[in-house]
């Protein structure tokens, strides 16, 4: 593998690896070369993010590097984050949720396993609307993260408590998450029906 191949496959599996990162010696391993080679070429790549302005850098963590936003553009990422076209929840956000909801303290591989597809995207959407957060670390290799809901999850649903969560009409299985989503989808719906019903008394009122 040339010196230019081996840049872009270790660039890919930090984007693969997510806010969990991965370890120099787990590269070396999935590309079959030194570590110290391997370290030497993801330095030369975190300098090129930092050289070239990249919107992305390469930031060690716990023994291991992960892909993260360069610190100057904060003020943007939060921007977007918070903007109302995208305070709606995507159907991968959602089942998300309702995995953590239900199944909480979670790790993201476990997410993953129930969905069956990667979840990076759909957990920083919901850690940036505060619906889910870090809770811990898993006692297992490498001390995963740990997802719960938070306090905006139950104000966000309307539930005093995670004991009110609904109870989905099927058993455990592989309809359990479509039931489990779909409560909460309902949920969301309803809650938005009674505010527009609330809206629509009050533009009555004073109409009259």
């Amino acid at each position: 593998m040339d010196y230019s191949t081996l840049k872009s496959v270790l660039e890919g599996l930090l984007f693969v690896s997510g806010d969990e990162g991965i370890s120099v010696k787990t590269m070396a391993d999935v590309v079959e070369m030194d570590a110290e080679v391997v370290l030497d070429v993801l330095r030369d790549l975190q300098s090129d993010f930092v050289r070239q302005n990249r919107g992305l850098r390469i930031s060690e963590v716990a023994g291991g590097f992960r892909l993260t936003t360069a610190p100057e553009h904060a003020p943007f990422l939060q921007k977007l984050a918070y903007s109302p076209a995208r305070s709606a929840l995507s159907q991968a956000a959602l089942e998300t949720l309702s995995i953590v909801a239900y199944r909480q303290p979670i790790t993201r591989v476990e997410i993953e396993e129930i969905r069956g597809v990667k979840a990076d995207r759909p957990i920083q959407s919901l850690i940036a609307k505060d619906l889910i957060e870090e809770v811990g670390r898993a006692d297992a290799i490498g001390r995963p993260i740990l997802y719960g809901t938070t306090k905006t999850f139950l104000d966000y649903f309307g539930l005093p408590d995670l004991d009110h969560l609904p109870d989905p009409m099927v058993g455990e299985g592989e309809d359990e998450l479509e039931e489990r989503t779909k409560l909460l989808f309902e949920r969301i719906e309803g809650r938005q029906l009674t505010m527009d019903d609330l809206n629509r008394v009050l533009d009555d009122s004073e109409a009259g």
